[in-house]
């Protein structure tokens, strides 16, 4: 008898590199949890206002943390993510609608293209500094991803459509409901319920959820070489 997949949602944004953590590591972890990992694109930019959360680069202390912070992320993950040149043009003036549109349009019409998209996307803001805001810049990461240059300009010329907004808005408001005040927000289900998660380290209490192993690297590319942690809260070598 085939074992029912888990599903786990992973509502995201882009101008978040945390939410790059997550979204690695739930790819990660899909085969060996056995995850039906549903990519769900929001708004951080809404969720953040309508919540009454306050963007940690806002605060002097936790914009410090954060760039030392991102450093060891991308050691201990080995995902190239690095500081943009100007974090406050990228994150707070330029923001990430059109991006976030982009993934909405593309989960309506093309959704087995989502994840290749999403981290072309994260590759552009966070690994090598590159706009995401630009009709073009968004047309790139189309042609990055496989879609053809007139697919590309197709699906670029849609962003403004009532759908593509309400679609956008619609997930933003459901990732709300869910209790969600930042991103990542995660969503486990498990025994006929939903359990929620926030932020890219709480992969352990997933793990303990599912009754599942954790592999304390996090299935980096050498995790064979580190210990793992069971559920059962032993630990041993592989």
């Amino acid at each position: 008898m085939a074992v029912s997949r888990r599903t786990v949602e992973l509502f995201y944004d882009v101008v978040s590199p945390y939410s790059w953590i997550a979204f690695e590591v739930l790819c990660r972890y899909r085969p060996k949890w056995n995850l039906d990992l549903k990519f769900r694109p929001c708004f951080l930019g809404g969720i953040m206002s309508s919540s009454g959360n306050r963007p940690p680069g806002l605060v002097p202390n936790k914009a410090k943390y954060m760039v030392k912070d991102i450093e060891r992320q991308r050691e201990y993950y080995g995902i190239p993510i690095a500081q943009p040149s100007n974090p406050v043009e990228v994150m707070f003036e330029k923001g990430s609608l059109s991006a976030m549109r982009l993934l909405t349009a593309i989960d309506i019409a093309h959704p087995d293209k989502i994840e290749q998209l999403s981290r072309e996307l994260w590759m552009r803001i966070w690994s090598r500094d590159e706009d995401i805001v630009l009709p073009e810049s968004l047309k790139q990461a189309c042609l990055a991803t496989g879609f053809s240059d007139t697919q590309s300009t197709a699906i670029i010329s849609r962003l403004s459509d009532q759908d593509i907004k309400d679609k956008l808005k619609e997930t933003t408001q459901e990732a709300l409901d869910a209790g969600a005040f930042g991103a990542p927000t995660i969503i486990a289900h498990a025994n006929g319920a939903k359990h929620m998660f926030f932020g890219s380290d709480r992969f352990f209490l997933i793990a303990h959820l599912y009754g599942k192993e954790m592999f304390l690297r996090d299935l980096s590319t050498d995790y064979h070489r580190y210990f793992f942690y069971r559920c059962t809260a032993q630990f041993r070598q592989i």
